[in-house]
C-alpha cells in the first residue's frame, strides 16, 4: 500500500466520522436554540442562554469530537477531498433531527437533502481533487479571496437583515458557510503543523485566525438555526458553501489542484444547478410544512423573542 492509500485510508473513515458527530451536533443545537428567547445576531448572550441547555451542551460535545476528527482528517487528506465528504453531515443532521422531534423522515426533506449530496458530490468528483501544501502561499496571494470572502459574508449578513420570512436564516447560512469554510482551511495548515511539532504551530499566525473566526462562525451557526423554522434548509447552504470554500482555498492559498477543460466546466455547472434545485426545494418545504412537522419542530419556537438586530423580529 502506498503512503497516499495508507493516508486516505485514515482520512476518509475519520472525515465521514466527524460528519456524523456535525450532523447530531447540528440537530441537538438546532432543537436547543428554539428553546430560549431570540437575540441580536452574534450576541453573546444568546450562548449563555444556550449553555443552561442540556441538549445544547451534548450538541457541544459532539461539535468537539467532530472538529477533532475533522483535524485528523485535515492532516491525513487533501482539503479538497475531505471538506466534500464532511457534506453528508446534511444527511446525518436530519435524520438525528426528526429523531430528536419523535417524527418520521420527511420525504421531501430527504429527497431535497439527497439532491445536495449529489450535486456537491458530483461537483468535487469532475474536479478530481489532488493534494498540494499544508503551508500557506506568500500573503500577497492571499488578498484577492480573501477580500471576495469578506464581501460574500457581508452580503449574507445584510440579506438576514433586509430578508422576511424564512430566507433570513438562508443568509445567516451563507456568512457561516464562509465562516466555518476558511477555518477548515486554516485548519489544514494547524493539521500540518502539529504533524511537524508543537513549536510550529504556536508560531504560526493560522492557529490564532482559527481561534477568532471559528467562534464567529460558531455563533453565527446558532443565530441560523434559531432564525430557521427547518434545519435542512439553512444546514444545505452552510455544508455546501463550506466545501467549495474548502476548494478555493485549497486551489488559491494551498496549490492544490483540480481538473479544468470545458467538459469538466459545464459539468459542473450542471452540478451547480443540481445543488441549488436542492437547497430551493429544502427552502419551499421550510415555508410550506407539511401536517407531520407542524406537530414537530415548529412546536418548540414559541418562545418570546427579542427583537433581532435592534429591530422587531420578522417571522
Amino acid at each position: 500500500m502506498t503512503q497516499e492509500w495508507a493516508n486516505l485510508v485514515v482520512a476518509v473513515p475519520a472525515a465521514i466520522a466527524g460528519a456524523c458527530c456535525m450532523g447530531l451536533a447540528s440537530a441537538t443545537q438546532a432543537k436547543a436554540t428554539k428553546e430560549v428567547p431570540i437575540e441580536k445576531t452574534l450576541h453573546p448572550k444568546l450562548l449563555v442562554d444556550l449553555a443552561r441547555r442540556p441538549l445544547w451542551l451534548i450538541g457541544i460535545g459532539a461539535t468537539v469530537a467532530g472538529l477533532g476528527l475533522q483535524l485528523v482528517a485535515l492532516g491525513f487528506g487533501p482539503l479538497m477531498l475531505v471538506q466534500p465528504l464532511l457534506v453528508t453531515a446534511l444527511p446525518f443532521a436530519s435524520w438525528f433531527s426528526a429523531w430528536l422531534n419523535r417524527r418520521p423522515m420527511d420525504r421531501l426533506v430527504l429527497l431535497g437533502t439527497l439532491i445536495c449530496v449529489a450535486g456537491l458530490s458530483s461537483f468535487l468528483a469532475l474536479a478530481r481533487p489532488s493534494d498540494g501544501s499544508n503551508q500557506l502561499l506568500p500573503g500577497g496571494h492571499l488578498v484577492p479571496l480573501a477580500i471576495a470572502l469578506g464581501v460574500a459574508a457581508l452580503a449574507g449578513l445584510a440579506w438576514s437583515w433586509l430578508a422576511t420570512g424564512p430566507t433570513r436564516a438562508l443568509g445567516l447560512a451563507l456568512a457561516t458557510g464562509l465562516f466555518y469554510g476558511v477555518t477548515a482551511g486554516l485548519m489544514k495548515v494547524v493539521a500540518g503543523d502539529l504533524r511537524t511539532g508543537w513549536e510550529a504551530t504556536f508560531t504560526h499566525w493560522s492557529l490564532y485566525v482559527v481561534c477568532v473566526v471559528g467562534p464567529i462562525g460558531f455563533l453565527l451557526s446558532q443565530n441560523t438555526f434559531q432564525q430557521g423554522r427547518l434545519i435542512a434548509p439553512a444546514l444545505a447552504v452552510i455544508t455546501t458553501v463550506d466545501p467549495l470554500v474548502g476548494v478555493a482555498i485549497g486551489v488559491w492559498w494551498m496549490r492544490e489542484s483540480a481538473a479544468t477543460g470545458a467538459a469538466v466546466l459545464a459539468g459542473e455547472l450542471i452540478a451547480a444547478v443540481v445543488i441549488v434545485v436542492g437547497i430551493a426545494l429544502l427552502s419551499w418545504r421550510s415555508s410550506h410544512p407539511s401536517p407531520v412537522e407542524e406537530g414537530g419542530e415548529t412546536e418548540v419556537a414559541r418562545v418570546p423573542a427579542r427583537p433581532a438586530f435592534g429591530l422587531p423580529v420578522r417571522r
